[in-house]
């Protein structure tokens, strides 16, 4: 009788650790989406600035500009699951500025735009190691919830899999240079 209950004790201190692990791993998925969270209204705030700055010395260039508009909004106003996208084509928009910009030697020279194109650049770079942590801490929970036994705990504390945030890699724009035509 004793070795029952040393048994039961067992799987019920095993199913509360299991338990309490994916409580951990969500919420660390939660915490590295709240990280790029805070990189994205980073680069949101600073864009406007950029374009301002390039508007500038490239006034004939509003297709351009108009199309990082919309791309900023498109990807403020995105959902999780259309967050990728979005994101892909804000910065396929940003780096077709980027372009413009080498057009103009005196707007490469201009230290305002020197500067936001550093902190643009730092905070990309900010973005892609915030992506690498998220997506890291999703696999973790993801792998522990699709293995045996974490498969059986998850629907009794009622655990899901959550998405990867990455680039619609599939399309061939996502892959392609940004043209720029004058």
């Amino acid at each position: 009788m004793i070795i029952l209950y040393i048994v039961i004790a067992v799987l019920v201190l095993w199913v509360i650790a299991t338990f309490n692990r994916f409580v951990r791993l969500r919420n660390r998925a939660k915490e590295a989406w709240a990280d790029i969270d805070v990189q994205l209204k980073r680069r949101y705030d600073l864009i406007p600035n950029l374009v301002n700055t390039v508007k500038g010395y490239a006034a004939h260039e509003n297709s351009a500009f108009e199309k990082v508009t919309q791309a900023r909004a498109a990807a403020m106003g995105a959902g999780v699951a259309n967050k990728a996208g979005a994101e892909k084509d804000l910065s396929s928009a940003v780096r077709g500025i980027f372009a413009i910009a080498e057009a103009y030697p005196e707007l490469k020279a201009n230290q305002n735009f020197l500067s936001l194109q550093a902190e643009l650049s730092d905070t990309e770079n900010k973005i892609q190691a915030a992506r690498r942590f998220y997506n890291t801490n999703v696999r973790d929970l993801n792998t522990g919830l699709q293995s045996f036994p974490g498969n059986v705990i998850k629907g009794i504390g009622g655990f899901t899999t959550m998405d990867y945030f990455g680039l619609d890699e599939s399309s061939a724009a996502a892959r392609e240079p940004v043209e720029v035509k004058f």
